[in-house]
């Protein structure tokens, strides 16, 4: 079995690519499904950002299996094949395994230690458990990425101060247009980007902000947060109408088409210029919207000078980050490693069971059954207590063995020793 990552970042496509290989939340089922149809596909989860798109799978044979996710992504995404690969990367086992840690940790984000990558990495494994895509090796590997996202964030101070892709934007809306506290600042959707974005805004200065949403009730909770400032909540077909009457307008929604184009912008333009700043993925402002005069239009791909502003400040942080994740990538190969144990531990253990039960039967006919009815349960717990005392030490000792040489003449003491079937094997 071998770990493999095929995915592609903002550091290899550019956002008219990566929407097209978004896989939002309702469909990564479907996607879940079908990729564990694929003949050499063991195990997978999707980790679907507005920035990357990784799809972490488990193969019985890896260039098998390679071909077979590289096929999903080119029927999902309808771009010719020829088109697809030059934009992706594909990461074997060991790189694989550090690439999730980089990438929990905020080190591989657009914006170096931001936080909201570790949940979006939490929420790959909880879907992917929820719908029967993660089995006990990639369970393992996310459990294990997670923790190491954690320790980053705890053990150095690379998110001090690291901005999000939210604050990114408001900070890109303040070199373009200076002074946001006369802008009047509109924003579609009311998600956490939404709730970033204002709370960004309020710190630089703005105070009149307008939020639409398709649920109005949504909106207006997000409102209610923020009691500095009176934010106007507006149903989303005033859209146009508020657009129309903004100086600044953030679009952060899940829809999968262009919400905003030059067919309905051109109608709204009264003479005034409006900034527009799209940080979704797939775009919510269509690249047409460039056409028109009034209309300055910008994506996440265009943070990326905000970004450089603020990287040089944490790269020390993140090489003191490195150290952190080489010892968890440490931790997890360790485990890897053990798993070719897992048989003639099963076999002793089993072994073991069969002569605890043979000898427990013989022991209760002889004590009667009126005793043995009475203290069955007492005596089984108690066999079974000597057993796993006996058996722990030599699997814990056995387990933790990292010497490879070391570990398989254990394993055939093991079996010589207690006569053990040996025909069974894990390879790693």
């Amino acid at each position: 079995m071998n770990i493999v990552v095929v995915g592609l970042s903002h550091k290899t496509a550019p956002v008219e690519v990566r929407e097209k290989l978004s896989i939002p939340e309702p469909q990564v089922e479907s996607a879940i499904a079908q990729l564990c149809g694929y003949p050499h596909i063991e195990e997978v989860a999707i980790l679907s950002t507005c920035n990357r798109l990784e799809l972490y799978f488990v193969t019985s044979d890896t260039e098998q299996g390679v071909r077979e996710v590289i096929q999903f992504l080119a029927d999902h995404s309808k771009l010719p094949m020829h088109q697809l690969r030059p934009h992706l990367f594909i990461l074997l086992h060991q790189d694989a395994v550090m690439h999730l840690m980089r990438v929990s940790a905020g080190l591989d984000s657009l914006v170096l230690g931001e936080g909201q990558i570790l949940a979006q990495v939490k929420q790959a494994h909880k879907l992917g458990q929820q719908f029967n895509g993660v089995g006990r090796l990639l369970n393992r590997l996310f459990k294990q990425a997670i923790t190491a996202g954690k320790r980053v964030r705890t053990e150095t101070s690379i998110g001090t101060g690291a901005v999000s892709i939210s604050s990114a934007a408001v900070e890109l809306a303040q070199m373009k247009l200076e002074m946001l506290d006369s802008c009047r600042v509109t924003i579609v959707g009311a998600g956490k980007m939404s709730r970033l974005l204002v709370q960004h805004l309020i710190s630089k200065g703005a105070c009149k902000i307008c939020v639409l949403n398709r649920s109005l009730g949504r909106a207006e909770e997000l409102a209610r947060q923020f009691q500095e400032i009176n934010i106007e909540v507006r149903p989303l077909d005033e859209m146009m109408t508020a657009v129309g009457e903004s100086d600044l307008v953030f679009t952060s929604t899940s829809a999968t088409e262009p919400i905003l184009h030059r067919e309905n912008l051109e109608p709204v333009l009264t003479g005034r210029t409006i900034t527009l700043i799209d940080i979704s993925v797939p775009r919510n402002v269509h690249a047409n919207v460039n056409d028109l005069a009034l209309i300055h239009a910008y994506n996440v791909d265009d943070l990326k000078a905000v970004v450089a502003q603020n990287q040089e400040s944490r790269r020390q942080m993140a090489m003191e980050a490195e150290l952190l994740l080489d010892e968890e990538v440490d931790a997890f190969d360790v485990w890897w490693r053990s798993l070719d144990t897992v048989p003639v531990i099963s076999s002793l253990r089993d072994k073991i069971e069969t002569i605890r039960a043979q000898e427990l039967e013989k022991a209760l006919s002889r004590l009667g059954s009126e005793f043995a009815d009475k203290h069955q349960e007492v005596i089984e717990a108690l066999t079974r207590g000597i057993v796993n005392k006996i058996l722990h030490d030599p699997m814990v000792q056995l387990r933790a063995q990292q010497d490879i040489e070391a570990r398989r003449k254990a394993m055939q003491s093991l079996q010589l020793l207690f006569n053990l079937d040996s025909s069974e094997q894990y390879s790693s």
